[in-house]
């Protein structure tokens, strides 16, 4: 056994090199540390010594990549490493010992992504993917993603949680990518092709607590959890607190580490407000300062969930944010639910559903800006002056709030199709940054639940809770709905969630109205090269509202958008509506065009008085006299 060598990828873990293993880990009330070795069906152990006041570090030589490994602490029980890189039999299960640098890479390149350059994003769970649920088999799809137009895919997160399947929020090795889903050179494969397609991937993290079971980083250090701050989920981490320091390390370590072994473009870093750290710089800050520097050769792209809506998290860190790219923006789907609807219960109960808030939305980002939430008893967010339209995430649908109804049950099963192509039109044509959820493209008929696979008396305590969160809801708050609740435990439940791709080629209806929208998206110069600050909106009805956007110089567009019944206008309302000088509105785009299952459009023309169908929304470019009408 020698002392470690050199120079370090990572402050923690088991790190190869051309002649041996080199291993340190965190232990700091222990008085002793052994790496134990399982070669060849038999246990071999090698004391490491003190590297400062409170790791432990050792060398062996002629250790090979996939021998597997586990610390042996005071007490004489050995448990896996904290920062173990793969663990092939679970959690609890001995660390094996991986080589990230033996992968042959073909991304050189691969750009990254650029916040600029108008992601497309696209939610998607490892193991509910594909009915395989493995990275291999994920590849097979990237093509039809990347011909719809997405550009990012996010991974939930991949960490190694206890059990056969769950979400993944409950990971409780961090570093190990699931063996579930593949080893991590799978993982590797799918993240090189992907960028073959050119699409980037994000992941998912959880910073704000530790699983509920089988985590032993408790044997390593007690300091990893807070000993102040309680969190939603269980104990918080400690980043402010005794022995502080180590636990940052570690978790800033794991930030660089999917970028640099994984080639990761980014992260989504999950629940922001149940990290807790009142350190003179945040946690979060903290990682995004140091990625940006140290991967300064790289495009990243860093985002997050905050459900309190701190605009902070995403402005320049010289203005006294975290410097992050673009957060979730929970009011957007809450506003479109209502639309799509008409249902107020819970948490929905703060907004209505009507095109003012639309437009607030496009003109503002977050529309709880500081005003008192009346359901939540106090404020909620803070303004966002500054922000432009790119630093917000919008979606229809996510894991979260599909999974938050009876049945898993997701926006097309809750509304009409008219106003589905509505709403889908508005949230890929309106200001801010588009996030799809698996299977939403051609409308999968999979539910999405909550499930995880826990022992009793874990799983009825997951129900329990379930339930009680679900009880904000009147409808689910009864015995009856109770019942019918799915079980997050039954291995049914979550084979139930696994896409069927083959519905892709029999829903090409609402595939097409996806990707056409991309397309235009995409290539017409006035969503291409908009600008922000000249698109402006106005109120026609309670459901409908005109959207102006414009590239500033001769590329003019005007949406027409309604989620209600067919409305009549005596004459042009509003000087919004008025065609550029010389020129008129033309219909270039409908959601009722039957190439998208509609029934057709009939003529509108807000030159002059018209009516606009309900359940619609329409584009119009501008035409000088000399050009044709579509219409």
């Amino acid at each position: 056994m020698e002392q470690g060598r050199g120079e370090r990828r990572s402050p923690v873990g088991a790190e190869v090199s051309t002649v041996g293993v080199d291993f340190r880990v965190w232990a700091p009330s222990s008085r002793s540390v052994e790496v134990v070795l399982e070669i060849a069906n038999r246990s071999v152990a090698h004391p490491l010594r003190r590297d400062g006041e409170e790791y432990f570090r050792g060398f062996v030589a002629g250790v090979q990549p996939g021998a597997r490994y586990r610390y042996r602490l005071d007490d004489g029980r050995a448990w896996p490493d904290p920062a173990s890189r793969f663990q092939p039999e679970g959690p609890a299960g001995p660390s094996e010992i991986v080589d990230p640098a033996s992968f042959p890479w073909r991304d050189a390149a691969w750009p990254g992504i650029s916040a600029a350059q108008d992601p497309i994003l696209y939610e998607l769970h490892a193991g509910t993917f594909t009915q395989e649920g493995t990275w291999l088999a994920a590849i097979e799809h990237l093509p039809a993603l990347a011909d719809l137009g997405i550009t990012v895919l996010e991974l939930l997160p991949i960490g190694e949680f206890p059990g056969r399947f769950g979400w993944g929020y409950d990971s409780v090795h961090v570093f190990a990518p699931s063996h579930l889903y593949g080893s991590p050179d799978d993982l590797r494969r799918f993240i090189d092709a992907a960028h073959g397609h050119n699409l980037g991937v994000i992941l998912d993290v959880v910073y704000n607590h530790f699983g509920p079971r089988e985590n032993s980083t408790g044997e390593f250090s007690r300091f990893y959890l807070s000993e102040v701050h309680n969190g939603e989920w269980g104990a918080a981490l400690n980043f402010d607190g005794p022995h502080s320091g180590p636990v940052r390390e570690f978790y800033r370590a794991n930030a660089r580490y999917w970028i640099d072994e994984f080639h990761f473009d980014g992260l989504r870093i999950d629940a922001t407000q149940g990290i807790f750290d009142n350190s003179r710089e945040h946690i979060v800050a903290e990682i995004a300062r140091e990625l940006r520097s140290d991967f300064s050769d790289k495009s990243l792209y860093l985002t997050a969930e905050n459900e309190p809506q701190h605009a902070r998290l995403v402005k320049p860190a010289e203005q006294g944010g975290f410097g992050l790219d673009a957060l979730w923006n929970e009011d957007f789907h809450h506003v479109a639910m209502i639309a799509a609807t008409g249902r107020r219960e819970g948490y929905y109960d703060d907004y209505r559903g009507h095109a003012q808030e639309f437009l607030s939305l496009a003109r503002g980002g977050f529309l709880f800006q500081g005003q008192v939430n009346e359901r939540q008893g106090k404020p909620r967010g803070t303004p966002t002056r500054g922000l432009r339209p790119e630093n917000f995430i919008l979606y229809l649908q996510n894991h979260d709030q599909v999974a938050n109804t009876l049945r898993g049950a997701r926006i097309d099963r809750q509304t009409s199709p008219a106003r589905l192509r509505a709403l889908t039109a508005w949230w890929l044509l309106g200001p801010g940054t588009p996030l799809f959820f698996q299977g939403q493209e051609f409308g999968s008929s999979s539910p999405f639940f909550y499930f995880c696979d826990h022992p009793e008396p874990l799983c009825r305590a997951v129900c329990k809770g379930r339930q009680d969160f679900l009880a904000q809801f009147a409808s689910l708050d009864n015995a009856e709905s109770r019942r019918a609740l799915p079980e997050p435990c039954d291995p049914a439940n979550f084979e139930r969630c696994k896409l069927n791709h083959e519905e892709r080629a029999r829903n090409v209806e609402l595939v097409a109205l996806h990707r056409d929208l991309l397309t235009l998206r995409r290539e017409d110069r006035a969503w291409r090269d908009r600008r922000d600050d000249l698109s402006e909106g106005i109120v026609l009805g309670d459901t409908a509202f005109a959207f102006r956007v414009t590239d500033g110089r001769n590329a003019e567009r005007l949406i027409l958008v309604n989620f209600g019944p067919e409305l009549t206008f005596r004459q042009s309302p509003d000087p919004l509506l008025a065609p550029p000088e010389g020129g008129r509105w033309a219909r270039i785009w409908s959601t009722e065009s039957v190439r998208y299952g509609g029934g057709g459009t009939p003529p509108v023309k807000p030159n002059r008085a018209f009516r606009l169908p309900g359940s619609i929304t329409l584009v119009f470019a501008s035409r000088t006299a000399e050009e044709s009408n579509d219409d």
